[in-house]
């Protein structure tokens, strides 16, 4: 079949190309930047179309003759007059419909798991965005998916530079807090096998690795895999969310709007709470700490670390 992977400069889309091209898929896949040195490795057989959700350009171009549109867009930048939960629930809704105008069959969309309470701004929005892309069309399907190890990953590469560059960990109050992380290759997988699975339409499934975990003992099982001895200091009744955001964000060399909303989303446990892909999709998701030592490896293929 025909499919469309939107974000494909991202981590998710880069490796779910060469996935869908090997069960045979004819591909396409929109980027707002075609020049992006992202992109020198995209297999000459994908068809790159230039568009952007927000504004809606180019949409009804790349997703003409498509039968399965992955939605990997997540905008965590500000507009000049709006926040970044508006933005991208404008580019969900333009996509629905250009994908109800192209006769697509099924859109999946990859979000994060959602907490029992209040979601913070960052997980409500991919709610949002979630239940506009299942609403356009039935057979969609969503994934909600946990923390992503993997060597491209933005939330694990914060991780990882926090260690090293870090003396001591110091951790806040949302240390204790629970996860269940999963393997970027298992997040692969399952939305390959997304694509062609039938009696899926219009559900949304948990994807998450095989352990549950403190946020603290995430930190340091990865410290651990970079060999750096780096003591931890619980500060378990302080959360230092805001200032602990912006010093996080200078030290990693990340832009804080994103890391602001990610962390402020560690205000609480986020585990599955409802039926798991790996399960439905018949994937068997690999331990933590092969996921992790993977990740690093594949990461110090193209740069060195300050550990291992």
């Amino acid at each position: 079949m025909r499919i469309l992977v939107t974000g494909i400069s991202g981590a998710i889309g880069a490796g779910l190309a060469p996935a869908l091209l090997g069960a045979g898929h004819d591909l396409a896949a929109l980027t707002r930047n075609p020049e992006s040195p992202l992109l020198a490795d995209l297999p000459a057989r994908v068809v790159l179309h230039t568009g952007d959700a927000v504004s809606g350009a180019g949409l009804d171009r790349a997703l003409a003759d498509v039968e399965v549109a992955y939605y990997l867009i997540h905008s965590m930048e500000p507009g000049p007059s709006e926040r970044f939960e508006a933005r991208e629930h404008l580019a969900a809704e333009n996509f629905a419909r250009a994908a109800i105008r192209a006769g697509v069959r099924r859109i999946i969309y990859l979000g994060g798991l959602v907490p029992r309470g209040h979601p913070s701004q960052h997980l409500a929005s991919r709610l949002a965005v979630e239940r506009v892309l299942l609403d356009a069309l039935p057979e969609s399907i969503a994934l909600r998916a946990s923390i992503v190890i993997g060597a491209r990953s933005r939330s694990f590469r914060f991780l990882v530079r926090l260690i090293e560059r870090l003396p001591i960990l110091i951790v806040p109050g949302w240390g204790s807090h629970r996860t269940t992380p999963v393997d970027q290759r298992d997040v692969i997988r399952c939305l390959a096998g997304c694509a062609d699975a039938a009696g899926l339409g219009g559900r949304s499934l948990d994807l998450v690795g095989p352990e549950t975990l403190t946020y603290q003992l995430l930190i340091e099982r990865i410290r651990d895999h970079l060999l750096l001895a780096r003591p931890a200091l619980r500060l378990s009744r302080v959360e230092l969310t805001p200032i602990a955001s912006r010093l996080s964000a200078a030290i990693t060399g990340e832009d804080h709007a994103l890391i602001g909303p990610l962390m402020r989303g560690l205000s609480g446990d986020l585990l599955a709470s409802q039926e798991l892909a790996t399960d439905v999709l018949a994937v068997a998701p690999h331990r933590l700490d092969a996921a992790i030592e993977h990740a690093l490896r594949e990461w110090e293929a193209t740069e060195q670390l300050a550990g291992r």
